[in-house]
């Protein structure tokens, strides 16, 4: 276990959402476990006109967000927890002198010992990264000469290539690489870094991870609510730069990526990003619109209750075609993964909350026992990220009785079954790790851009050429029927139910 240095966590938006429903409660979480060093405090830095105590009311004490857990201990504990909190107003703007900022961090660094750690999160818009870390350029905050310094950002991380490295250039102007961490809370949930060890801890599963033994792979992620109060953000974002860019290509490296040669950071990292530049870049239009879809809900019935469609949304134009629904074939260009397709979607308004990856094996090259049902009869490796987490092996037995029948078996794990181990949740994971300077599931500069390398020509596309269909979806839907049609040899989608084992099939339409 990684010793935690005593430290301070400065979080820039500290008035806003995500520090109250995730931040704190992470935070809280690993006081509770014992994960947070001795010396341990937490600045909250915004515009809001409060101080320390009612920043402590309002994401602790009578947090919404806490209160079923707090409710359960005892008041010195949580008091204990509380005042590890403070608070700093920064005023009207977040572009100005941080004097005031850095001798109130100077002061809390001696009070409490942090020994000139600092960790700053900026739970703010990407637009006001670069000014917030020039300021604490300004003010010396960002030098390294009494403790460690770093910054975690939030996604996105730019809105197409050039603003990604727009970005990026401007957090290396005041910040070295080393310094950033770019977190992407996906990469915090345990299943997605279970595909590590799938992988490169199972001599069952590592020598056919490759294309003389896997068909294809298909990776499904679905939402079943529509984009509810996000319609003005989502319209001019979409489905595929939304979920695709950071959070799916972000699996798809892991699947993808070669044997790094240990499990030190850099080291995986860089099997990562040239996973990411190994995919095979659609240039032309033609090759973009064979090998892609979208689509968009449209309003139906589910359960007896009318949904609306997404023109039908808060903030929607109600001409928009934005997607809410992306579809996408594509292939990676290396040895292990020559002709193999990989399949990747993702959905607003669809029948269940999943999201996972389906590893398809070949056939046997001698087929002695054949199957009239090629689909259901095919060897797959199931890794469920969510919800119901776990592992499901699908093979062939003979089912009982005379002749040869062929019919298919599940053998799973559930992390559920785990009665002994805590399962972190994503935040809590990725704060200790940057409290310790563990990197790997961090996106990179490189690893970002070689993202939005990919994705950069197919938006482009999408947007310009009129000949590019949106296709309409029923809410409560597996999305366009068309999109099946992606997939050769007449294999489809595999159209995941709430648990792990089952396979829908079925739309909830009425």
């Amino acid at each position: 276990m990684k010793k935690t240095s005593n430290q301070m966590l400065i979080i820039f938006g500290a008035s806003g959402d995500l520090t109250a429903r995730k931040l704190i409660p992470a935070i809280y979480n690993l006081y509770k476990g014992n994960h947070l060093p001795d010396n341990f405090v937490v600045l909250g830095v915004s515009r809001s006109n409060m101080d320390s105590d009612e920043f402590r009311s309002r994401v602790v004490l009578e947090s919404e967000f806490l209160k079923g857990k707090i409710g359960k201990e005892k008041k010195e504990f949580i008091q204990n927890f509380a005042d590890k909190l403070f608070y700093e107003d920064l005023g009207t703007d977040y572009d100005t002198s941080y004097e005031k900022l850095a001798n109130r961090i100077k002061q809390l660094d001696q009070e409490h010992g942090t020994a000139g750690n600092l960790i700053f999160y900026l739970s703010t818009p990407p637009s006001l990264y670069e000014t917030i870390a020039k300021n604490l350029h300004e003010q010396g905050l960002t030098q390294e000469n009494e403790g460690w310094k770093r910054i975690i950002v939030e996604k996105p991380f730019g809105y197409d290539l050039a603003s990604a490295k727009e970005l990026n250039h401007g957090l290396h102007t005041y910040f070295k690489e080393e310094q950033v961490y770019r977190i992407d809370h996906y990469l915090g949930k345990e299943t997605v870094q279970n595909l590590l060890v799938t992988r490169f801890s199972n001599s069952i599963f590592e020598p056919l991870w490759n294309r003389r033994y896997i068909h294809h792979v298909e990776i499904t992620n679905a939402e079943t609510v529509g984009v509810e109060k996000r319609g003005g953000y989502y319209d001019k974002s979409g489905a595929f730069r939304d979920m695709f860019q950071s959070h799916l290509l972000q699996i798809v490296s892991l699947i993808v990526m070669e044997p790094p040669i240990s499990a030190d950071p850099e080291e995986i990292r860089d099997e990562k990003v040239k996973a990411l530049k190994s995919i095979r870049l659609m240039k032309d239009e033609e090759t973009i619109i064979k090998n892609t879809l979208r689509g968009q809900y449209v309003a139906s019935n589910i359960k007896g209750e009318k949904v609306k469609g997404y023109r039908e949304e808060e903030g929607v134009n109600p001409d928009s075609t934005t997607e809410t629904f992306a579809a996408i074939k594509f292939f990676v260009d290396n040895w292990r993964w020559k002709d193999v397709p990989f399949y990747v979607r993702t959905g607003k308004a669809m029948p269940t909350k999943v999201t996972e990856v389906v590893i398809h094996f070949k056939a046997p090259h001698h087929e002695v026992f054949k199957s009239q049902d090629v689909y259901k009869k095919d060897n797959k490796l199931v890794i469920r990220i969510q919800p119901d987490e776990g592992i499901l092996l699908k093979f062939g037995v003979k089912i009982p009785g005379l002749g040869f029948h062929v019919e298919q078996a599940n053998m799973d794990f559930y992390y559920s079954d785990l009665d002994s181990a805590q399962v972190m949740d994503a935040y809590e994971r990725l704060l200790l790790d940057a409290m310790q300077g563990d990197t790997t599931l961090y996106a990179r500069a490189d690893e970002v851009e070689a993202a939005w390398k990919f994705v950069d020509p197919i938006l482009k596309c999408w947007e310009n050429n009129p000949s590019v269909n949106t296709y309409g979806y029923a809410a409560g839907t597996w999305g366009p029927r068309n999109s099946d049609d992606l997939i050769e040899d007449s294999f489809g989608w595999r159209n995941p139910g709430d648990l792990l084992t089952d396979e829908s099939g079925f739309c909830i339409l009425c």
